[in-house]
């Protein structure tokens, strides 16, 4: 029996081993910060106490939705194994278990208090690895996870409406709801007295100030084709006239194919060719047809002006993604339901009412309006920087109902 179970343990380790190897890999400055902190290899098997304290973690851990998958259950069922019998595995192993533990006890910290990651470009995070090196070395478990809770309002009723009225989790209703508690629990955390909110689910925005609304409006956002982005990043500047600098996406797969077409639809466009130091090229003396998607070697700009795709006014938002916030002369297009349109970027239906409230001197809007093509652009920097988020928030809180939005990009599974 006994020899039995020793090769059932040994079968254990070494298929574990890979798991092993895999969140060794994960190891993250925060892990690295909390054993600098502590000064020891060890944590979790440097006493009973602790050893104690390591079960009742991987035990809310377990309990929680943080971690669903197959392989992060056999982590955690190979590190209570360990936990068991740590007198039979050696130091190194050891080691690799009590850095395991770490690692996911403290994502697990981050994740109640922050969200779990939503954006794949963030500027604005805050980040906190020390407050929660701070709250994991706390004795007291049952307190700290009292203090993680999200108090704000909108995250407490999503909260409730999951415990009493969804009772299946494999249901993209309970997905949704706990992606925008998700939403909640980052904006608790890293919202500023003043942001914009873009929700491209709702086709909306919103102007917040002292955590009140101040201007809300439609928008329009990118087609399912050609999907917007979702990025935390701050507006730094507004730009008058802005020329537009076209994506080489829809350079080769859209613009070339029309000039083959149409030799005049460049100028009747108001397009230029540029090289990649942005000098003019004659596009006359250009020979198109022997251009495809794989070796154009040139650029388009849009000249300025109303007719241009980015209207007479751009936010500078900063991002990899040349994903903006924009005027547009097409006024129309803000009173259809769908307004899933564009190539990425977010026409504003009211551009100008926001950028006033952004600036401490006012536009000249009716000048602007009234704007001729190759108006001079002028960039105007911002007092201060405006947070800005792009968010997919799959329903819509009004006082306490809360309603469920289309999953237009199908992100949500």
């Amino acid at each position: 029996m006994k020899q039995h179970y020793l090769l059932l343990l040994i079968l254990f380790f070494i298929v574990s081993q890979s798991y092993s190897q895999q969140f060794v890999l994960q190891e993250d400055p925060m892990v690295q910060q909390f054993y600098i902190q502590n000064n020891q290899k060890l944590f979790w098997f440097n006493s009973n106490k602790n050893i104690k304290r390591a079960r009742v973690w991987l035990q809310v851990v377990t309990a929680s939705d943080v971690y669903p998958s197959v392989s992060t259950k056999l982590a955690m069922e190979k590190m209570n194994t360990a936990l068991d019998h740590k007198n039979m595995i050696d130091s190194v192993y050891k080691m690799e278990i009590d850095r395991q533990i770490t690692w996911f006890v403290l994502s697990y910290i981050k994740s109640q208090q922050e969200g779990i990651k939503l954006f794949d470009y963030d500027d604005i995070a805050v980040k906190r690895d020390s407050v929660y090196i701070d709250q994991l070395n706390q004795s007291n478990i049952v307190q700290q996870l009292l203090k993680f809770e999200c108090k704000d309002p909108a995250y407490v009723l999503l909260k409730n409406y999951l415990t009493d009225s969804i009772t299946t989790k494999d249901t993209l209703k309970y997905k949704a709801i706990q992606l925008a508690m998700n939403y909640r629990s980052y904006f608790s955390i890293n919202h500023q007295s003043e942001y914009i909110v873009v929700n491209v689910l709702s086709a909306e925005a919103e102007y917040y100030k002292n955590n009140t609304i101040v201007m809300g409006m439609r928008v329009v956002v990118g087609q399912k084709a050609n999907p917007t982005p979702l990025f935390a990043s701050y507006i730094t500047s507004l730009v008058t006239f802005p020329h537009w600098n076209v994506p080489q996406s829809i350079a080769v797969k859209e613009l070339i194919p029309k000039v083959q077409k149409d030799k005049n639809y460049l100028e009747q466009n108001g397009f230029e060719v540029v090289d990649a130091k942005g000098n003019e090229v004659d596009e006359s003396e250009l020979h198109w047809k022997e251009y495809t998607e794989n070796n154009f070697p040139f650029f388009f700009r849009q000249s300025t002006g109303g007719d241009n795709a980015l209207g007479v006014l751009k936010f500078n938002l900063k991002n990899p993604y040349s994903v903006f916030l924009h005027a547009t002369s097409n006024q129309e297009v803000f009173s259809r339901t769908n307004r899933f349109l564009s190539h990425g970027c977010i026409r504003l239906e009211k551009p100008f009412e926001l950028a006033n409230a952004l600036l401490e001197t006012k536009l000249n809007v009716e000048e602007m309006k009234t704007a001729k093509q190759y108006t001079e652009s002028n960039t105007i920097m911002l007092p201060h920087k405006i947070p800005t988020f792009i968010i997919y928030m799959p329903v819509q809180i009004v006082g306490k109902k809360i309603t469920f939005l289309p999953d237009v990009y199908g992100l949500i599974k």
